[in-house]
């Protein structure tokens, strides 16, 4: 490995102007000016390949070509910016190429609400429906979940250091273990059946369940598809309404262009945000079938959920990557090489496992402190990787689905060369 990189040093700005709740400019200190595909560059023209992707909003990569010739086109034209819910033919255009693309080929019945421009606007609209469609209180959330920071996505996390800073209880939400919590020595859902089932548990029958197919945040944690299928029987069975939370995991991130077709359920309700809007652009998607849109006009709202240049670039990602198979095909494959390196790295070393699914991936570190350690090293190597999982013992990489083999091995070599300094 080379020495450690000389980098930007921050304008006091940063510091004296900016809130100490910024994160990630504290693990990557480098002053970024342009980014393209795969690649960010700091204001002195240094390069970084990015395996981060905007904490997955960026799937098509940064500054996509042929997203911004749309984008361009669409500005220059004096197209609508700001359309709260009016009717425009850029929302138009969306909802159709959406509808033919997405859903018909998947066999699924949705209305689409647009909530707000981020994926916790999205959640807090699928609890607040889940809740008027039932007319129950209580959400079932699992152990190590993430789904936002507004108070009512908040509620349903897992990670203590975020639910502290809400500074009131959370309430009206009971955690249930996550698939393999246990290590699979309990069965299944074994206690939630039991306090569903006892009259004397106190525990109130939920509105719904909300889940991750695969935990981002939370360390990369898969579920399996037969105790997703037996999530969706159980809620089925007791008319209990199931939430996927696709925020992350949407959009390619695991192959399918939803995380659940995997499975072969079909969630009553599925949020969505991040890479919808293509190119990084803030955009937010509520789906849920057609019978549980009983909203009043107006009774769920936010200025900036009408914001068409996103309507725009997701238009053109879908008819781009989504018209057929072939990007499926090559997520799957990029995946299958990650896992494969994965694999024989992790053979070389004790305390060191792989898991994830498509084109997220993860080295899980028994010791906590070396994820960081290798993570850092990287860095230093321009690249970026970030930590995940309660005590950030996972390595994550979410690098842009158009990520090039030969970009990858490069990323991985990286962190092979890290993990192997930190490890021997």
């Amino acid at each position: 490995m080379t020495d450690k990189t000389d980098t930007t040093e921050k304008p006091d700005v940063f510091e004296t102007i900016e809130s100490g709740v910024r994160s990630y400019s504290r693990q990557w200190p480098a002053v970024f000016k342009t980014a393209k595909n795969s690649t960010l560059t700091d204001e002195n023209g240094r390069d970084y390949l990015d395996f981060f992707g905007g904490a997955g909003a960026l799937n098509y990569g940064h500054n996509n070509q042929i997203m911004q010739d749309a984008l361009v086109d669409y500005i220059t034209s004096d197209g609508i910016t700001h359309g709260l819910d009016m009717s425009t033919v850029a929302k138009r255009e969306f909802l159709e190429t959406f509808k033919k693309k997405i859903l018909d080929p998947r066999g699924l019945d949705y209305k689409v609400q647009f909530p707000g421009p981020t994926g916790t606007n999205a959640v807090e609209a699928a609890l607040k429906l889940a809740r008027k469609v039932t007319g129950r209180e209580s959400i079932i959330n699992f152990t190590n979940a993430f789904h936002g920071m507004t108070l009512g996505a908040l509620a349903v996390t897992g990670n203590s250091m975020k639910r502290a800073g809400a500074g009131i209880p959370l309430v009206h939400s009971t955690p249930m273990p996550y698939d393999n919590y246990f290590g699979g020595v309990n069965e299944d859902f074994q206690w939630f059946e039991r306090v569903l089932d006892d009259s004397g548990s106190g525990f109130n029958r939920p509105a719904a369940v909300i889940v991750e197919t695969i935990q981002g945040e939370g360390g990369i944690n898969v579920a399996r598809p037969e105790w997703l299928r037996a999530l969706s029987d159980l809620c089925s069975r007791r008319d209990i309404l199931l939430i996927v939370d696709d925020v992350q995991m949407g959009c390619g991130r695991t192959g399918q262009f939803f995380s659940f077709e995997d499975s072969g359920i079909t969630p009553d309700i599925v949020t969505l945000s991040k890479s919808i809007g293509g190119y990084g652009m803030p955009m937010a998607l509520t789906l849920f079938k057609p019978e549980l849109d009983v909203w009043g006009p107006g009774e769920h709202n936010g200025t900036f959920r009408g914001f068409n240049p996103g309507f725009v670039t997701s238009k053109v990602a879908i008819d781009h990557y989504w018209s057929d198979d072939k990007f499926e095909k090559e997520i799957l494959a990029k995946g299958e090489h990650i896992r494969d390196r994965f694999i024989a790295l992790c053979a070389k070393y004790d305390g060191v496992s792989t898991r994830g699914r498509g084109m997220v991936q993860a080295l899980v570190f028994d010791d906590a402190e070396q994820a960081g350690k290798v993570a850092k090293l990287a860095y230093e190597e321009h690249l970026l990787v970030e930590t995940a999982g309660p005590k950030d013992e996972v390595v994550k990489l979410l690098p842009p689905l158009t990520t090039t083999i030969e970009e990858l091995d490069r990323g991985l070599d990286i962190l092979e060369a890290a993990t192997a300094k930190v490890c021997s």
